[in-house]
């Protein structure tokens, strides 16, 4: 092996091995932004799109996918969430390009295909060239066996692409789980490489501070990390916010947890629970007081079934989502939801909150909220996205005994909000050179002047690799 070999073995930036179409072949619906991301995420060929919620990834996830069924002919695979596929081959039609929903490998037809994660099972993933992940954010919602089972199945599939806003929103750890997918690097090597261990719990890993330049370039040789037209170069225009709107109502009780003597704010995840159930009524007739006093589209959250079935017994005009439900029930509630069909609907974050837009609805209630920052995330950022022409109001309703679980939820906010800031000030302008590299015409170095080397540093030798070294 030559010395330059054995460096190129070093290295850990992903190349890549993806396809160079040019950019006036991509659909001219797409905005200039979404263009260049596509065409990067191409040529990858295995590639992440971490853009913000808004930015249009159902469309260039379906672009990404018809372009490389254009160019060899085969299969594509998009897995989605739940109600997810059908609004993806809605959108699809916009440019022109038919995706084919499908629950079985006898379902699929040539070109690009969709179903749901749970329906993985019922496919044969070698007969897919390239393959989407749709909110691969929601990977973290599933069993380590389900995340497992889909980075195996398609761990020799050519072309992939994990799509979602949300990669890893207060656990730099958790972007392993995309690296991995796409065969980039498995966690655990990422972990020993850019991570050192703290203390004795297996969860408590802290990014070294002297690797987080290299750590957050070698995250941006595969995946783009785009909030915002601006951080490729371009002018937002209408890709701005509205205003997030934050209301806490705080139920006050004088009756102490079971067991207690005393009315003191629960602690332990045990008395967090038995919280919850105690200020269950109070909380739930807070709600359809809000809900039944307004004509307002609301979207309800709850954490447990029971706030579930409370809450459609006092909202008359609503439609609840379950678990248990069908999936038919599912997918009609939530579509229904978005055409207007429901005014009211009510299901955990764990449920609804990934993949779907609900841009038409402006005001959202929290009747209970777990300690999962990234539902709770998710679950806002339904109605609080770019599209969203309204300011968003959200409501939290809790007890003065659950004051810890928003204490967290917001400390994990906290931590978001520095992550993001880090991903900004790392990979901005890292993925502006990577992106406008591979999406515009680059001139080749071409030196015109032979380096001279030295006479103290020549020296006889047979040793090719030191003589190539030598000559540049």
């Amino acid at each position: 092996m030559k010395y330059q070999e054995f460096l190129k073995t070093k290295e850990i930036k992903y190349e890549g091995r993806g396809l160079d179409i040019p950019r006036e072949e991509l659909s001219p619906i797409l905005f200039e932004f979404q263009k260049d991301l596509v065409k990067w995420c191409l040529q990858k060929g295995r590639a992440a799109l971490f853009a913000s919620t808004g930015l249009g990834k159902t469309l260039m996830q379906v672009e990404w996918a018809n372009q490389i069924h254009l160019a060899t002919g085969e299969d594509i695979l998009i897995l989605a969430p739940l109600a997810v596929s059908r609004q993806t081959i809605r959108e699809a039609e916009k440019l022109g390009v038919t995706v084919n929903g499908c629950r079985t490998q006898a379902d699929v037809k040539p070109g690009i295909n969709i179903t749901n994660y749970e329906m993985l099972q019922h496919f044969e993933a070698d007969k897919f060239i390239g393959v989407v992940l749709d909110e691969s954010s929601i990977l973290k919602s599933f069993t380590g066996k389900i995340r497992q089972q889909i980075t195996e199945a398609f761990k020799d599939t050519p072309f992939k692409l994990s799509a979602t806003a949300t990669p890893a929103p207060n656990d730099h750890m958790e972007l392993g789980t995309q690296a991995e997918f796409l065969g980039v690097m498995k966690r655990n090597e990422m972990l020993a490489m850019f991570f050192v261990h703290d203390g004795g719990e297996t969860s408590k890993w802290r990014l070294k501070g002297h690797a987080q330049d290299d750590f957050w370039e070698w995250v941006s040789s595969w995946g783009a990390v785009v909030t915002k037209p601006s951080d490729l170069g371009y002018d937002d225009g209408d890709f701005d916010l509205p205003p997030l709107i934050v209301d806490e109502e705080i139920i006050e009780t004088d009756k102490p947890l079971d067991g207690s003597l005393f009315v003191v704010e629960a602690r332990t995840l045990q008395e967090q629970r038995k919280a919850a159930r105690q200020t269950m009524p109070l909380r739930v007739a807070k709600c359809a007081e809000i809900v039944n006093n307004s004509n307002k589209t609301f979207l309800v959250w709850c954490n447990l079934n029971a706030e579930s079935e409370a809450l459609k017994r006092a909202i008359p005009d609503a439609v609840e989502v379950k678990g248990s439900d069908s999936n038919e029930h599912k997918e009609d509630a939530m579509l229904g939801f978005t055409e207007g069909r429901y005014r009211v609907l009510i299901s955990k974050p764990s449920i609804c909150g990934f993949g779907m837009n609900f841009q038409h609805c402006a005001d959202m209630i929290f009747v209970g909220l777990s300690h999962s920052f990234e539902q709770y995330y998710q679950a806002v950022r339904r109605c609080w996205r770019f599209g969203q022409d309204k300011p968003v109001n959200v409501t939290i309703i809790t007890s003065d005994l659950e004051g810890a679980v928003k204490a967290n939820i917001e400390r994990k906010e906290q931590d978001a909000e520095t992550m993001i800031e880090e991903m900004s000030v790392y990979t901005k302008d890292l993925v502006r050179r990577n992106v406008r590299a591979t999406a515009r015409d680059t001139t080749d170095y071409n030196p015109k002047i032979k380096m001279i080397i030295p006479s103290w540093l020549r020296r006889e030798t047979n040793n090719e690799s030191y003589q190539s070294v030598c000559n540049g």
